[in-house]
């Protein structure tokens, strides 16, 4: 039949052929090598005192780690441990549909912690972007059986972390019905990473709708008339990739069964929100908790009141350290790895959005925003007890002993000036 065709379907009837083969092979390659381990160089720990180029966001989906050769610094080899195209593949094969569905915004449910003293920002934020026709409940409170005339809608968990293990343990059977309804959030010193709770009671799936906060969270009687601020967009352009495209740092995210109608509120107000599967959610979660976790620890620690713009300014370099230890503790213990250039993206995030966002270690968030990154975290660790020990902070909070103890902060972090060199 090949012989037979025309030069013009010859050509279309090779390169699907090249396409299906492509298809295929991945496929069998990535069925039979871990993710997690799949073609993969260690990265180096400690880049310490030589100069780091800013890094820049690669459109495919690997993930780059530098080396550190004898006389110059050179790009490792790609690593791709992403299973999103293996994913995409299967659900095309099982739906026939290349796109993720998305359901339309309308009226929701909004759950805010029954003690007031415990009520977050977060649930004003949701309820502003909302229509005003949302329900805000308690978990003592029923579910209605309908809201727009559909008995199916978004019903967006607005607790703390530390409130959100006691929710899902007490839940009835009224409300476990409705668990796949369920809207969660992470990111930010407020909402922190949530994955290990879920985990524990089997939410951490495709199906389930999460959410990367990608938006100002004001407090309440931030706006005029002493209700709060509506929220804004936190996301950096931060240039174009080589296809002529823009780059963004700091998005919100959201994936599972609301994803669509997340997305759809947020836009509405202005603010970015891109819908992925869950695969690329995740990293982009754990890119976010890497921001709030070193950032807030190492400008926390210094006498003076220093700011998110401060540390990326003027201490990269122990930030740069501390984001490589825990990226490499989560590659080996979650199977996670970052896309490639996630340290300019952070970096510009802080550059651009963190003036005067005070860096902050909070007693009740410290189990969701330093104490979630597997492995032996010296430096993280290190950091924390100076801080419980030197700077009487995070009193309340259970923080990992260390061999040995940090008798003085390492490089430019003192006391005073900016810079250790005298220059403000």
């Amino acid at each position: 039949q090949y012989q037979e065709m025309s030069a013009a379907e010859a050509t279309t009837f090779t390169s699907s052929a090249r396409k299906m083969a492509f298809l295929i092979t991945t496929a069998v390659l990535m069925a039979v090598i871990p993710s997690s381990r799949a073609f993969q160089i260690p990265a180096t720990l400690s880049v310490r005192g030589y100069a780091r180029p800013r890094t820049t966001e690669s459109e495919n989906k690997a993930s780059i780690v530098y080396t550190k050769p004898s006389s110059s610094w050179a790009l490792g080899m790609a690593t791709w441990s992403n299973g999103q195209a293996i994913q995409e593949y299967k659900d095309f094969l099982a739906t026939g549909k290349l796109e993720l569905e998305k359901e339309d915004d309308g009226p929701s449910v909004i759950v805010q912690s029954s003690n007031p003293s415990n009520i977050i920002p977060l649930t004003d934020a949701i309820n502003g972007l909302g229509n005003g026709d949302d329900v805000i409940l308690t978990p003592n409170d029923s579910l209605p059986p309908s809201l727009g005339g559909k008995t199916s809608y978004p019903i967006y968990i607005t607790l703390p972390p530390y409130d959100l293990k006691e929710f899902i343990q007490n839940l009835n059977d009224d409300w476990k019905a409705r668990a796949e309804d369920f809207v969660f959030f992470s990111g930010t010193k407020i909402c922190g990473v949530v994955e290990p709770i879920l985990r524990e009671f089997g939410m951490c799936r495709d199906a389930m709708t999460q959410v990367v906060v990608g938006f100002t969270l004001p407090p309440p009687g931030s706006g005029l008339g002493g209700v709060a601020r509506n929220p804004e967009c936190m996301a950096c352009n931060i240039g174009v990739d080589a296809q002529g495209d823009i780059k963004w740092a700091g998005e919100s995210q959201a994936c599972g069964k609301w994803n669509g109608a997340v997305a759809g509120r947020l836009d509405a107000y202005g603010i970015r929100c891109k819908t992925v599967f869950y695969r690329e959610w995740r990293r982009a979660m754990w890119e976010r908790a890497l921001y709030d976790a070193v950032w807030n620890l190492i400008g926390a620690v210094r006498v003076e009141d220093t700011d998110h713009a401060d540390v990326a300014m003027f201490f990269d370099v122990e930030a740069s350290d501390m984001m490589w230890e825990l990226v490499n503790n989560l590659r080996g213990g979650l199977a996670v790895t970052l896309i490639y250039g996630f340290e300019d993206r952070l970096l510009s995030i802080a550059e651009m959005r963190g003036k005067d966002e005070p860096c902050e270690l909070i007693d009740e968030m410290f189990d969701h925003l330093q104490n979630v990154f597997p492995g032996s975290c010296v430096m993280l660790n290190e950091y924390l007890n100076y801080a419980k020990d030197r700077r009487g902070l995070l009193q309340g909070a259970k923080v990992p002993p260390v061999p040995t103890e940090l008798s003085e902060l390492p490089s430019l972090i003192k006391t005073g000036n900016l810079r250790a060199n005298g220059v403000i």
